[in-house]
């Protein structure tokens, strides 16, 4: 276990140069100039050149990138160039509006799909298969901002009017709960089609098996087969669908914050672009990245878990 740790580790090192190095020609190649941005579309030419030699803009490439990196080593991220607060700073405060949303969508989202495929796999050919693989494409063709208009539309205007704007409050409260409910749906209304896809059709492998068979065998009832003989063994793939998924779903989160207004930080991000705000975006992009290398480093963990091949 601690070796596969370590390995994954090690193979996260050059995603994370390339991620900085993408992150560093963002800010050279995106039109505009960033001096500007921060003296302002009024500011006289010799305080933008001020400018651009106190943040190092009239050196070298290589040297400003190796500046960059030995701040991003230390932990500075810059200033934002919009509000001159510390990156690090708003990046902490909307990364935990985001971890909310993510919790609250995988922790309805992955049960109901997992029990979803292996209700269809057990009901394999009967109406009710049908209907769940009927629901589970549409779940994977309809785009995030889509379902997320729909859920404005019905469940915050015209049905439970739900609020659909902003963070109410954290999520322990219930004023915060109510908040969430509308972004955490139409959010998790796209991993239900995927997880109850794999699921089924790893349960479907799984119960012809032979160990199955002997479970039945023995005389075994269905229900105990199919939860500690078949699930078990069927989760191996789905949990690596999942992982693969949670990491889309960080994209998803940019439209969805920006659709109800959540402050995390994928609305933080799109604000940033717009704003030609880059040291924020910099650092919004490294968190991407990051999160995306803990996701997989989970799922590596969770794998080994539940095959103990892969620990030997």
């Amino acid at each position: 276990m601690i070796s596969t740790i370590t390995d994954r580790l090690l193979l996260s090192i050059p995603v994370l140069f390339g991620v900085l190095l993408f992150g560093f020609l963002l800010l050279q190649l995106v039109p505009g100039d960033p001096a500007q941005v921060v003296a302002g579309p009024m500011a006289a030419p010799d305080v933008v050149e001020a400018i651009r030699v106190q943040m190092g803009l009239d050196q070298p490439m290589i040297y400003q990138f190796w500046a960059y990196l030995e701040r991003m080593a230390q932990g500075d991220m810059g200033r934002s160039m919009i509000s001159n607060k510390a990156v690090t700073e708003e990046l902490w405060s909307a990364i935990g509006p985001t971890v909310e949303l993510m919790v609250a969508c995988l922790f309805w989202s992955v049960p109901l799909g997992i029990a979803m495929g292996t209700l269809a796999a057990v009901l394999r050919g009967s109406l009710v298969d049908r209907f769940i693989m009927g629901l589970s494409v549409a779940g994977v063709s309809l785009p995030i901002f889509f379902i997320g208009l729909l859920a404005v539309q019905y469940f915050g205007v015209l049905w439970f009017q739900l609020p659909f704007i902003g963070r109410g409050g954290p999520l322990w409260s219930a004023e915060g709960l109510l908040h969430l409910i509308l972004p955490a749906v139409s959010l998790g209304a796209i991993m239900i089609g995927p997880v109850a896809r794999m699921t089924r059709s790893s349960v479907l492998e799984v119960l012809k098996l032979d160990h199955v068979r002997t479970a039945r065998a023995k005389g075994l009832t269905e229900t105990q087969v199919i939860l500690r003989h078949g699930l078990r063994n069927a989760l191996i793939p789905v949990v690596t669908l999942i992982g693969l998924q949670a990491g889309y779903l960080l994209g998803g989160a940019v439209v969805t914050e920006t659709i109800f207004s959540w402050p995390g930080i994928g609305r933080l991000t799109v604000g940033a672009i717009l704003s030609s705000d880059f040291t924020v975006a910099q650092g919004a992009i490294l968190v991407f990245a990051l999160a995306f290398i803990i996701i997989n480093l989970i799922v590596d963990i969770l794998y080994s878990l539940l095959d103990p091949r892969v620990r030997r």
